[in-house]
Parts: C-alpha cells; sequence; structure tokens
C-alpha cells in the first residue's frame, strides 16, 4: 500500500492490463461472427451485445475477487459498491455500432476513479491487439506487432490547421450543440465522422486534433482522461469542467488549442 493508503500505481496498472486481457479474451470469439442483439433503448438504437455484457461481468468477476473493497462503475449492469474510494469505470465494447458492422474501430475502456479523480487508464482494442494506457506520467501504446513506445499529442497552433473527429453529428441535440459543432467544422482544415474511444487513442498519438461530442457518460471517458493528459493534451466539458461525468466533451492534443475551441463553444 502507497501512504495515501491505496495500492501502488504499479499494481492498479499491472491489474488494469490483466482486465485487458480477460476481456479482450472474451470478446474476440464474437466479433466478426454471427450474434443476437438487443436494443437497451426505448425510443431509437441503443444496441447491445452478447460480447458487451460478457465481457463487463468478466471483468466484474475479476474485479470482486482481486479486490472486494474497490467498486465499479459499468455500461451493462450499472454500479457496484459505489461508496468506495477507488471505483473501476468499464466500457467493455465503447463503439458497438463498429462492433456489429465488423468495424474495428472499437474497444474496452477500462478507467480508474480514486474519489472523483481519474487515476488511470486503458483502452484495448483486442482484434488488432492495439492497447492504449496512461503510466503514472507518460502515455503508451502497444503496437500490433507487439511492441510498446511512449505516445505524444502534437503541436496545433490553430484551428484552421487542425483534424477535428466527432462519433457521429447526429448525436449533437439540434439547436445550441449541433451549431457549435458547425461553427467549428467550417474552420477545421478537415473533419472525419466515427472512431468513438479509438479517436481518443489517435489524439494522443498525434494524428488529430481536436474531438467534440455531447452526450458522453462516465464510461465513456473516465479512461481516456488520463491517456490524453499525460500525452500532452486536455480534455474537458464544453465550460472547462472536469470531464469525470461526461457530457458535452471536448479534448484537444494542443492545450492552447483547447481554449481557442472552447471561445467557440461558449458563443
Amino acid at each position: 500500500m502507497t501512504a495515501k493508503g491505496r495500492p501502488s500505481f504499479k499494481a492498479l496498472l499491472d491489474f488494469a492490463h490483466e482486465l485487458a486481457d480477460i476481456s479482450g479474451g472474451t470478446i474476440r470469439p464474437y466479433f466478426r461472427k454471427p450474434f443476437s442483439i438487443s436494443n437497451k433503448a426505448e425510443d431509437g438504437f441503443d444496441p447491445v451485445t452478447a460480447a458487451d455484457q460478457a465481457a463487463e461481468r468478466a471483468i466484474g468477476r475479476a474485479i470482486a475477487k482481486r479486490w472486494p473493497d474497490h467498486g465499479m462503475i459499468g455500461e451493462e449492469f450499472g454500479t457496484a459498491r459505489n461508496e468506495s474510494r477507488l471505483r473501476w469505470v468499464v466500457d467493455p465494447i465503447d463503439g458497438t455500432r463498429s462492433f456489429i458492422m465488423g468495424s474495428p474501430l472499437w474497444g474496452t475502456l477500462i478507467g480508474l476513479l480514486d474519489g472523483e479523480n481519474a487515476i488511470l487508464g486503458v483502452m484495448d482494442q483486442p482484434f488488432t491487439r492495439e492497447r492504449f494506457w496512461s503510466g503514472e506520467h507518460a502515455t503508451y501504446c502497444r503496437q500490433a506487432d507487439g511492441r510498446s513506445r511512449r505516445i505524444k499529442t502534437r503541436f496545433c497552433a490553430h484551428l484552421q490547421e487542425a483534424t477535428l473527429s466527432t462519433t457521429h453529428p447526429d448525436l449533437f441535440k439540434r439547436g445550441v450543440e449541433r451549431e457549435s459543432f458547425a461553427k467549428l467544422k467550417s474552420v477545421a482544415r478537415m473533419t472525419r465522422f466515427g472512431g468513438d474511444c479509438y479517436s481518443y487513442c489517435l489524439l494522443a498519438a498525434g494524428f488529430v486534433d481536436v474531438i467534440v461530442e455531447a452526450g458522453l457518460n462516465t464510461y465513456d471517458v473516465v479512461a481516456l482522461i488520463p491517456i490524453i493528459e499525460r500525452a500532452g493534451g486536455r480534455i474537458t466539458t464544453w465550460d472547462g469542467k472536469s470531464a469525470t461525468m461526461g457530457g458535452r466533451i471536448v479534448a484537444t492534443g494542443d492545450p492552447h488549442l483547447h481554449a481557442e475551441v472552447l471561445k467557440i463553444l461558449s458563443r
């Protein structure tokens, strides 16, 4: 245990990697295979698959066995032991629509909250064998060939030079959200849609400059916060507050660009 009364960062990160291995082994047999799809939404389409549920169950069992006093916040089965100081925040398949259509632009998100602070995160893509994670002071990527390297965001002084991304423009509500995104899109050099959590990791690796989203949940973003910040980027809500609770989110690789984007979003 550390002086702060929690397990060492290394022990927690090692366990996060174990969880990613467990979930990856659970999910891979489903990908690009026939499987049933359920709709969680009363209005619209919010898909969930057997792979989502099986992976979250496997992660939950592993946490309860190793750290029974730790809490868990999951997309599929809700919250357990929410009063705990340390809470694992899990989205077993972030990008279920991509998963359903056989696209590899999805991943498993495993984050850890210490109180309200996101202290570590892992994004695992078990099909391509890529993995992104936050060390204590830096961010790393394991490539498809198994080699690992440190990654950093890139410099981008102005929005006119930026690559902008969002999962899908239809996820912005009519009115302020759509109008604000349209303003950014009209200025940015290039805009691409799709990618979910994968795009955030591309931002951390220096290939994307700005990501703007709306309607995110805690489990969509907690793991990504330390990955982006320790790569040199910045991620907040549209009004510059902590992103841990989700909502309207903006991430930039260059912190100076973040301020420019917030000005546009606040108009």
